[in-house]
């Protein structure tokens, strides 16, 4: 059982929400910031491959167990775009510009298709062991006006499928139990510690 664990951000709020999920565990978690390693280069092109970038290579160096993981909006009508690129669909991470993007973009489209969905995926990496990946996924739609102010990202203009609400319009709590990043989440507390829920 993992006693100890390196996450692959230098995000700050992220490191804080896997130290609360992984605490009543006992699992020392390590951000990768904290022990000085490199924000590794994304260069794969699906959530899998970049996702496993990264946790190898900090597993490498660290020579601890490492958790990475890769997400981002795909558009049905855009060939899943922007996919991968979600971060960095706009210049400058600038996301109230992206948002302004991605509408003109499936309005020019000429379509009634603003279905969409997020992905999730985990990888863990542990010193001389296979990479093990773990995947969520949640389905919804793209709306025109911005709602909310929480969350980050799209998350003013997606609304998952059987809610009224954008991911920016609910609470943290809300959107962990039903977000893609949630649901990896998940995922990863079954198989590593046979939890059935977070």
């Amino acid at each position: 059982m993992l006693k100890e664990l390196v996450i692959a951000s230098h995000n700050s709020g992220k490191i804080a929400e896997f130290e609360q999920i992984l605490k009543p565990f006992g699992v020392k978690v390590y951000s990768a910031l904290e022990l000085g390693l490199p924000d590794v280069e994304e260069t794969g092109v699906t959530f899998a491959e970049n996702a496993i970038i990264k946790a190898e290579a900090l597993s490498r160096i660290s020579g601890k167990a490492c958790l990475a993981d890769d997400s981002g909006l795909c558009v049905n009508v855009l060939g899943g775009r922007p996919g991968v690129f979600s971060a960095r669909y706009a210049p400058d991470r600038d996301f109230e510009r992206a948002m302004t993007m991605l509408i003109e973009e499936i309005r020019a489209v000429n379509t009634e298709d603003w279905s969409a969905f997020f992905a999730c995926v985990l990888a863990l990496k542990e010193p001389d062991k296979n990479v093990k990946l773990y995947e969520g996924r949640v389905d919804g739609k793209i709306i025109v006006d911005r709602k909310g102010s929480n969350g980050f990202g799209f998350d003013p203009i997606f609304v998952p499928n059987g809610f009224s609400k954008t991911f920016a319009e609910m609470t943290a709590e809300e959107k962990r139990k039903i977000s893609h990043r949630g649901r990896a989440v998940n995922v990863f507390l079954q198989e590593e510690f046979n939890v059935k829920n977070i």
